[in-house]
């Protein structure tokens, strides 16, 4: 089951993803938003988003939108205004979003988990016209002062009361609109702010068009077959560009339905899969480790499941995951939100992320360029271009920009959107999207992700990769999750590895340093060991790596039990008080 797909079977997923996004240039005002209107007369009242709360049809969601859209103008929201939504992911929530760039309005989509500053930098960051505010998170604006002195305009939506916008909604007509009420979005307009991080610092706003949107949508829908008998589970945030765009519209442009349970759950996941009858699941890696950690569910391979999509999946949960649970196809991508680079694994090979079949090449024009660590730029030869990396040698991965597939619409921020571009390459006068990302590929051009540049460190004058360790790590009986990040240490050059782990009761330190030893280089061994009960994560479920790195290895930081690799005695041993003054004397020998 776990492997790789006859070339014939990936070259007929490649093509329908071509026909599927064959015409999409040639009807420059064919939107989502527009395209909504066909769907609901083609699909009526099929099911299109479902969740325990609320369900739409295809008629529904079109009519929900169409009121939106008549909302949105009787205020006073035209072309090119910007409206953040701070919604709970609900079906009412697509609705929002489509109606309202159905206008011609920007709709910055904010994180529904943050609050403070961080909340305050996501509004400053979209400028907007006015706020769609979800009655639950209403309370969070007060406390902006500090941060955002004059807050926009903003709209209750979900509380009940006289003047909340669902209440104020049915006033309008559900209709398609006419074009002599409001212009056609064309492609080539923004429509979404999505809002993306890096290694450091506070989250970007990325500028998403409706041709992204589109060829998101029905590439995805080429690429997974989608039909109406398709349902699709998609427990991601809908803020994200996977949760609410690509899990959502390559089903709905086909006449399939999305399920929208909220948030991921482990011990109801396969309940609700059986339930809701779902041929589809969208994951990130993190989930499918957590779902292969849980106990063993009567319903776990009851499933009607033919594909599960998704990025992130570490290459050693691959194979287990398939296997327990009988999951007949795993499609993993890589993709960047705002970026030039994607990578699809249509063949099935465990552990990669995609590959670019030869006749695709000029279409995704991609390259792997040797990086120096120390100094977080790519290596440049004599002539100042950059150096492309042999079969398997592990280096930054860029996409060339062009006007169609390579397009890079950048972020609200032109200067950060300009530190994201590499100019000559491999040609002078060339320009390249930096992904950030690290990769290698081999020599079948298998590509395999390898670190996030900024998490790769130097350690003893070797570059550590810190995805690779933490798989290692996760391999070995009694560790459930292991999260690997580098810690300044007094005195010392570069960083010293250390690995947040999640244990079950059969986790044994020295099992686990003898399968350090046997599994990687003396230097990429980590120093310091910390167990948790568990690991604090983002929206989409990945660590938070920043708030481990500035506790470091300090016993006074945390009541959790910390380790030190004692070389003399070849074994993990407490750290304590003692311990930590004589590393940071720089008596201890690491």
């Amino acid at each position: 089951m776990s492997e790789a797909r006859p070339a014939s079977s990936a070259l007929k997923d490649w093509v329908r993803a071509l026909e599927a996004t064959a015409s999409l240039n040639g009807a420059p005002t064919v939107t989502l938003p527009t395209l909504i209107n066909d769907l609901a007369a083609s699909f009526g009242d099929a099911p299109a988003l479902l969740s325990d709360r609320q369900s739409l049809t295809y008629r529904e969601l079109a009519a929900r939108a169409n009121r939106y859209a008549r909302w949105a103008l009787a205020h006073g929201i035209h072309s090119g205004d910007v409206v953040c939504l701070l919604m709970p992911d609900t079906p009412e929530y697509v609705a929002v979003w489509l109606g309202l760039t159905r206008v011609g309005a920007v709709v910055a989509l904010i994180n529904t988990n943050i609050s403070g500053e961080a909340l305050a930098h996501a509004i400053k960051t979209a400028a907007p016209v006015g706020m769609i505010v979800g009655g639950t998170f209403q309370d969070r604006l007060p406390e902006l002062t500090p941060w955002l002195p004059t807050r926009p305009h903003y709209w209750v939506h979900g509380n009940g009361t006289a003047g909340s916008l669902e209440v104020d909604l049915v006033r309008y007509a559900d209709t398609g609109l006419e074009p002599a009420e409001c212009p056609l979005p064309r492609l080539r307009d923004r429509a979404l702010l999505i809002y993306t991080s890096g290694t450091t610092g506070l989250p970007k706003a990325a500028n998403v068009s409706h041709h992204r949107i589109m060829q998101w949508c029905f590439w995805f829908a080429g690429l997974l077959d989608t039909s109406p008998n398709d349902r699709m589970y998609n427990c991601l945030p809908l803020q994200h560009s996977v949760g609410g765009i690509v899990a959502v519209g390559a089903l709905l442009v086909r006449g399939g339905s999305v399920v929208l349970p909220g948030r991921f759950s482990a011990s109801r996941f396969w309940d609700d899969i059986v339930r809701w009858e779902c041929t589809l699941f969208q994951y990130i890696g993190e989930l499918c480790r957590y779902l292969l950690n849980s106990p063993p569910h009567p319903q776990e391979t009851s499933h009607k499941l033919r594909m599960c999509v998704g990025n992130g999946l570490a290459p050693e949960v691959w194979r287990p995951l398939q296997a327990r649970f009988k999951l007949p196809r795993i499609l993993e991508f890589y993709a960047a939100t705002e970026g030039s680079f994607s990578l699809y694994n249509v063949e099935g090979e465990p552990g990669a992320i995609g590959r670019i079949p030869g006749f695709l090449r000029h279409r995704f024009p991609v390259a792997i360029v040797r990086f120096d660590v120390e100094r977080g730029e790519p290596e440049r030869g004599a002539d100042g271009l950059c150096i492309r990396c042999s079969a398997n040698e592990t280096g930054e991965a860029l996409g060339k920009l062009g006007d169609t597939a390579g397009r890079f619409e950048g972020y609200t921020d032109p200067d950060a959107s300009e530190r994201k571009i590499l100019r000559n390459v491999l040609a002078p006068g060339d320009a390249w999207f930096r992904t950030g990302d690290l990769m290698r590929r081999d020599a079948s051009g298998f590509f395999y992700f390898m670190d996030r540049i900024g998490d790769t460190f130097r350690w003893k004058g070797e570059n550590v990769s810190t995805t690779e360790v933490a798989g290692i790590i996760a391999s070995c009986p009694g560790v459930k999750e292991a999260v690997v990040y580098g810690v300044k240490v007094p005195g010392a050059d570069g960083r010293a590895g250390m690995a947040a782990l999640t244990t079950s009761a059969d986790f044994d330190v020295a099992a686990l340093r003898q399968h350090l030893g046997d599994g990687l280089p003396d230097y990429a061994r980590p120093v310091f060991l910390r167990l948790r009960s568990e690991i604090d994560a983002t929206a989409t479920f990945k660590p938070k790596k920043q708030e481990l790195m500035a506790q470091g290895f300090d016993p006074t930081a945390t009541t959790d039990a910390l380790y030190i690799d004692d070389r003399s005695r070849q074994a993990y041993l407490p750290l304590d008080a003692a311990a930590f003054a004589r590393v940071t004397a720089g008596e201890a020998r690491l």
